[in-house]
């Protein structure tokens, strides 16, 4: 165990001191949720009174992928590139500690992300209601979900493939994602296909649980089920630890 703590606590450290993930994964997501929370002038559905009520729950999807997907895919796969999987896998720590530490440092820097999202939340005027505890399960699953596919791109790809592809999945996610503007704007097909991705599921179950008289539709469940598992599924499969 003193391993893999110490190896959880040097992912942390290393993340903290990553510029590009300090922006990515905090200052992106508290920058969108407070400027278009007090510059009201995205789309959002009828019944929703103030800005921050929908974006908020999109921004915690945000989060997610940012840290699982993004910022866990280009670390790996830079670390890839240089040997520093082989050689830490061939440590006494050994390759499951490896991929469990980071894990966990996804864990913490997730649970960090919530506290300072909802902080800055409530600072706004959020006000929350509905089935809060099914976000639980949905931030869970859509973690499972981002982290293989990130795992995925880092163990199958180029460092510099895997920067690129990550960043391009993130702005389009994004877009499709229902984290800034509502699915219902977009086109029927587009639409429909929005929804059968993780950022798409994951923002409906978050929106679904934190809005009153919501609930999260059996759809969304099913779609952040099926890349909770396919995702990492093709991610051990595919990945290459050099």
């Amino acid at each position: 165990m003193r391993a893999f703590r110490a190896q959880a606590a040097a992912e942390l450290r290393l993340t903290a001191r990553r510029g590009d993930a300090v922006l990515l994964n905090l200052a992106i997501p508290v920058g969108l949720l407070v400027f278009f929370s007090l510059v009201d002038v995205l789309p959002r559905p009828a019944h929703v009174a103030h800005a921050v009520t929908f974006l908020t729950p999109g921004i915690l999807a945000l989060a997610v992928m940012s840290t699982s997907m993004v910022s866990l895919g280009i670390a790996t796969g830079f670390e890839r590139q240089y040997g520093v999987l082989k050689r830490l896998g061939a440590t006494p720590l050994g390759r499951p500690r490896l991929l469990a530490a980071k894990i966990a440092s996804i864990a913490v820097i997730e649970i960090f992300q919530v506290i300072v999202l909802v902080a800055v939340a409530f600072a706004v005027g959020w006000n929350p209601s509905g089935p809060v505890w099914l976000a639980v399960p949905a931030v869970l699953l859509g973690t499972a979900a981002f982290a293989g596919l990130g795992l995925l791109m880092a163990g199958a790809l180029r460092a510099e493939v895997t920067l690129a592809a990550a960043n391009g999945l993130y702005l389009a996610l994004l877009l499709l994602g229902g984290m800034i503007f509502p699915l219902s704007k977009l086109p029927g097909g587009m639409r429909d296909f929005a929804r059968a991705l993780p950022a798409g599921a994951l923002s409906d179950a978050l929106h679904g649980s934190l809005a009153a008289g919501g609930g999260v539709p059996g759809r969304a469940w099913v779609v952040l089920a099926l890349w909770a598992v396919a995702a990492p599924v093709a991610a051990a499969r595919l990945f290459r630890w050099e």
